[in-house]
């Protein structure tokens, strides 16, 4: 890929750190600029060079870069565009981080308007629990998939330079239709998410919680690893989805139904059967790459 001049991140989290850290690596980019809503944040960056100037605002972040990264939650990335597009080249690119395509899809057509086929919409599928541009590693997305949901009206040259990054950021780049991408993510992320942080909600609120957590073993922390996302970034992801990720919560509680009734009336062998099936369906999906997750 040719080497990029000057990138523009906004918001210099887990994901948006760990992007620009991989890029710098590859030797793809020349200078990055950070902007955040957060000024220690920025200045974080700088000290562990995750960046290499901050910038006062989006727009100055945006003036003369050649790619812009939107890192931020997903309900706030109208905002951010709004004054991307203030200062956006004609020529630069624009991309997103986020775990929902289809409404920032439409933000994004608001407000680059002319602008718009610039803008690649992209997710890449990977994470830790952990937040924050102190846990940003180059390595986050070696060997992770990464899913673009462009348009029609998509440059191709633009698809091209955002997927050559990932590529040498380490990541396997599909393409997906964003409403395509959205029913498949709140089935297999943004549920799972959901039940971990409800799980823990519930237990924490009993009073005998310090009780239960004291005598949690491997099974609930590996079920509820998750739940130590960000409350911020789920929040946003769980509103801008809500109709797949509906759909899926009254499948999944149908299936529970299925479930209980099964154990209400001791039925051992049902219950065995659907515990088989879910198991080989368990192996057939193999071992994950790594631990962690809180963007997928």
């Amino acid at each position: 890929m040719r080497r990029l001049k000057r990138v523009a991140l906004v918001g210099v989290g887990l994901i948006g750190g760990s992007f620009a850290a991989a890029l710098r690596r590859a030797g793809a980019v020349g200078t990055i600029v950070g902007v955040d809503r957060n000024a220690q944040a920025v200045e974080r960056a700088t000290a562990l060079g995750v960046i290499d100037t901050a910038a006062e605002s989006v727009s100055e972040a945006t003036t003369g870069a050649d790619l812009v990264i939107v890192a931020v939650p997903v309900r706030a990335v109208a905002a951010v565009l709004h004054d991307v597009a203030l200062a956006l080249d004609q020529g630069a690119v624009v991309t997103d981080v986020g775990s929902t395509k289809e409404e920032v899809t439409r933000s994004a057509r608001e407000e680059l308007r002319a602008l718009f086929p610039r803008f690649v919409p992209g997710h890449p599928i990977a994470g830790r629990e952990a937040s924050g541009v102190d846990a940003a590693t180059p390595d986050l997305f070696k060997g992770a998939r990464v899913v673009l949901t462009p348009v029609a009206e998509t440059a191709p040259d633009a698809i091209e330079l955002v997927r050559d990054c990932w590529e040498a950021a380490g990541g396997r780049v599909a393409l997906l239709d964003a409403s395509t991408h959205d029913r498949i993510f709140a089935a297999v992320s943004h549920l799972p998410h959901l039940l971990s942080f409800a799980l823990v909600s519930e237990l924490g609120s009993r009073a005998n919680a310090s009780e239960l957590f004291g005598f949690a073993a491997g099974g609930f922390r590996d079920f509820t690893r998750i739940a130590a996302s960000s409350p911020e970034m789920w929040r946003d992801v769980a509103l801008q989805n809500r109709t797949a990720l509906l759909a899926e919560l009254d499948n999944y509680c149908a299936r529970l139904a299925v479930f209980r009734e099964l154990v209400d009336r001791a039925d051992g062998p049902g219950l065995q059967r659907l515990m088989a099936e879910a198991r080989a369906s368990r192996q057939a999906l193999g071992p994950g790459p790594r631990r962690g997750s809180s963007s997928e």
